[in-house]
């Protein structure tokens, strides 16, 4: 049974008094007066659902009361009823916002229609701003984890992104977070309450991948047994994300072009163009503009999909934020009745911190995964972390062990093995660029002028 309130107002009592036996018949709860000034008291502070309202009253007409029902909660939909009928007075009230006008003339069950429509517009409205919201919580800014100073310049690019409807290219390592980075646009942004479809340009051969992204037409190829949807049309009013951009064949990279500057498809096997609205958000670990040099990737196609273009950077740049991921996903596996584990030891955290992660935080939540089930007591140890993190000099470019950690602080400690593993990535940078102060200084991504302040401090020529 119907438990939406709807407010009633009418100058006449006994017109009031029968609309409540009609609605409340029905189910719905009714608030009724013939005081447009006790109506006015009413939308503020009993939030009804729906306004009821006569259009000629003495005090306020009901265009008054529409404006001001608009005003107070611009979602809840208005009936505007009259005895005095007119095409320009209908025409003027649904202009200015009325969900429906109807003359007095109208039957018990038309009235009922009528309200239970308007009803519904609400509860889908309602619905959609509620999922919008739930979006946000999942999929929300304050969700990715990280307070280093890289993320958060990130971040705050990724914010005024997610508000345009321009295409994004989610730059990153394997492993960094591009598709979160990617939902979260599309979560914070008005496509929102909109298909978000992932694609993995990197699955499938070229013609199912043409197959999927355009779709088919029944008997287009063997095994078409029936006609299918593209992921394109799927993604309509939405967010359509490519994954592993660099992998799409060239001769798909050519249709795809075409689709988005006509924002037309047409299925293969079929002749029908297709009408899309979508907003493209891709993402690769690997370098375009030099694919595009290569002739691997178009350049027409590069500056389509790279309108604003989000560079994530690697946990190796974000170690400030190692204990704070590591520490989320031991709550999040550290979860059961069997299990006891409340945190890291410290030379666990400083193993953890002073690793290169090559896999990123995909490779973390991995190691805290695999500690949180291997674990025998409250505090994860060093000895149940992999070998390659317990043993520093395995790591590329990794410090020494010391035995003398323990007698360190975290911070003392972290101190001496970050600039030991500085001073070794530094030293291994130079001798692979051959002496090449220039060379190796563009491998880094540093400039000149830094990287000779590095090798001085760590007494490298």
């Amino acid at each position: 049974m119907a438990t939406e309130r709807i407010l009633i107002l009418d100058d006449e009592p006994d017109v009031t008094k029968s609309w409540v036996r009609i609605l409340g018949s029905a189910g719905y709860q009714c608030l009724a007066t013939t005081d447009p000034q006790q109506a006015l008291h009413w939308l503020e502070s009993e939030h009804p659902d729906l306004l009821l309202t006569d259009l000629r009253m003495p005090e306020m007409d009901g265009m008054q009361m529409l404006a001001r029902a608009r005003e107070i909660d611009p979602q809840m939909p208005v009936v505007v009823l009259t005895g005095y009928a007119s095409i320009e007075s209908a025409v003027a009230a649904v202009k200015a916002g009325a969900f429906e006008y109807l003359p007095k003339s109208f039957s018990n069950d038309q009235l009922k229609i009528t309200i239970e429509r308007a009803l519904t517009k609400r509860r889908l409205e309602l619905e959609v701003v509620n999922l919008r919201e739930q979006l946000r919580v999942v999929f929300g800014f304050e969700n990715i984890l990280g307070r280093s100073a890289a993320l958060q310049q990130v971040l705050d690019l990724v914010r005024k992104a997610a508000r345009s409807d321009a295409n994004i290219l989610i730059l990153g390592e394997s492993g960094t977070g591009k598709e979160l980075i990617a939902r979260a646009i599309h979560a914070n942004s008005p496509r929102a309450a909109e298909p978000f479809v992932p694609v993995d340009c990197a699955s499938l051969p070229e013609n199912l991948l043409e197959s999927e992204l355009f779709g088919h037409e029944k008997g287009a190829f063997t095994g078409a047994a029936t006609a299918k949807k593209g992921l394109m049309e799927a993604a309509h009013r939405g967010t359509l994300f490519l994954d592993e951009l660099g992998e799409l064949p060239l001769g798909l990279q050519v249709k795809l072009l075409r689709a988005l500057q006509e924002r037309q498809i047409r299925q293969v096997g079929g002749t029908r163009q297709i009408d899309v609205d979508i907003r493209i958000v891709s993402a690769t670990n690997r370098n375009l503009h030099t694919l595009v040099s290569e002739g691997k990737f178009r350049e027409d196609l590069y500056y389509r999909v790279n309108v604003i273009d989000i560079a994530l950077p690697p946990l190796r740049e974000r170690s400030d934020d190692i204990e704070l991921l590591a520490t989320h996903f031991l709550r999040k596996y550290a979860r059961g009745p069997q299990t006891t584990v409340k945190g890291f030891e410290p030379e666990a955290m400083v193993a953890l911190e002073t690793y290169t992660w090559p896999g990123n935080v995909r490779e973390l939540q991995n190691v805290v995964e695999r500690a949180c089930a291997l674990a025998e007591g409250e505090m994860i140890t060093l000895a149940e972390l992999p070998a390659h993190l317990r043993t520093p000099s395995s790591q590329p470019g990794g410090p020494p062990p010391t035995n003398s950690a323990s007698k360190l602080t975290l911070k003392q400690a972290r101190e001496r093995w970050v600039g030991q593993l500085e001073g070794a990535y530094m030293a291994n940078l130079l001798k692979q660029a051959g002496g090449n102060v220039s060379e190796a200084a563009r491998n880094a991504g540093i400039d000149r002028k830094t990287l000779r302040h590095l090798l001085t401090k760590h007494g490298i020529r």
